[in-house]
């Protein structure tokens, strides 16, 4: 009876824990480049149950020797094994200023590939989707983290404080004369990023990140004055959300039909 108890108290904490991460999608569904997370739900290896009885000896059967038989598997509750973002395309939001830079989609020869600007942080290298760009007091641009965008040689770019216009491609073509390629980095399988928090990620010793521009059948498209919107879709997180608060009142329930059931075996059984 105990195991149906752990059973349904690892439903009530994965489904909490979905909760929480359905929560932090809709908080940031406003938010620029945002990827909503999806929880993965698996379940505890099954474990295989066995009776142990006893049964005459053959060859005397005054004496008993101990046999077991496998009765069946049993799984013993699930868990929240980890969350991976939605790499899905966001909408695109016209802004007007002329340092926000929006990636857009195009064809890519992995089914889960996917481009990001390059970013320089305390850390080291980073990525991110979040082209709400500015540019520091010196001159440089930076995400809204303060965070260096780098060019397509890895280093931070220095604007002069001159405005530039953006071609398709990615290059920032100045009043001077002077053309910046943005580093633009392709990633073969972007679940494998680790995410930072902010909307950054850093490649995994999995993940295999390459120089954007110099791999076969990668496509995009850079639009200046707008940013890419979050992917978040408001009516389906709710859905889920829902979805996820009835699971968890269901296991509630077994816990409490459970919880009664153990009460009566020691109130009222064990008075017989």
């Amino acid at each position: 009876m105990l195991k149906g108890l752990y059973t349904a108290a690892s439903g009530m904490l994965a489904q909490q824990r979905k909760q929480e991460v359905l929560s932090n999608n809709l908080a940031n569904a406003n938010t620029n480049g945002y990827k909503a997370d999806q929880g993965q739900l698996r379940a505890f290896p099954e474990m295989l149950l066995k009776a142990t009885e006893s049964k005459p000896a053959s060859v005397d059967d005054s004496r008993y020797i101990s046999v077991s038989r496998e009765i069946g598997s049993i799984n013993s509750g699930v868990y929240v094994q980890e969350t991976i973002p939605n790499f899905v395309q966001g909408d695109l939001r016209e802004t007007g200023i002329s340092t926000d830079t929006a990636l857009v989609d195009g064809a890519y020869p992995d089914e889960n590939g996917s481009v990001f600007f390059n970013l320089q942080t305390a850390d080291g290298e980073a990525y991110t989707r979040n082209g709400s760009f500015t540019i520091d007091a010196e001159g440089f641009l930076t995400n809204d983290q303060g965070s260096y965008i780098l060019d397509a040689d890895g280093n931070p770019i220095q604007t002069n404080d001159q405005t530039y216009t953006m071609t398709a491609d990615g290059t920032m073509q100045f009043a001077d004369g002077r053309n910046i390629q943005l580093g633009l980095t392709y990633v073969q399988d972007a679940n494998l990023l680790d995410k930072q928090g902010e909307n950054v990620y850093t490649a995994s010793e999995e993940a295999q990140a390459e120089d954007a521009r110099a791999t076969a059948g990668v496509a995009y498209n850079i639009v200046q004055g707008a940013v890419e919107g979050s992917n978040v879709d408001m009516e389906q997180t709710m859905t889920d959300m829902m979805q996820a608060y009835r699971t968890f009142e269901m296991n509630q329930k077994v816990m409490t039909a459970y919880d009664e059931s153990l009460g009566k075996a020691v109130n009222e059984v064990g008075k017989l």
